[in-house]
């Protein structure tokens, strides 16, 4: 019971996370700002590729190497023991 529970509540964070994006996405698209930045990382096992404009993609980018380094090392951990 306790799974299924957990499985209901992880469905239902993901269609929030949809929610959350499409209405920022309407309220930028009716915002009046012409100041536009976007970017993102795609994490392909250890692997980052890191896209986009703007300050943020350097945060990202830094973000996405300190999350390989954690991936490796956990890898390493996890095969000695």
């Amino acid at each position: 019971m306790r799974g299924e529970e957990l499985v209901l509540a992880g469905i239902a964070l993901i269609f929030l996370g949809f929610i959350l994006v499409f209405i920022g996405t309407l309220l930028s698209a009716f915002s009046n700002e012409a100041d536009v930045e976007s970017g993102g990382v795609i994490m392909i096992g250890p692997i980052p590729i890191v896209f986009g404009t703007g300050r943020g993609v350097t945060l990202a980018m830094v973000l996405a190497v300190i999350l390989m380094v954690l991936w490796i090392v956990g890898a390493l951990l996890a095969r000695r023991g």
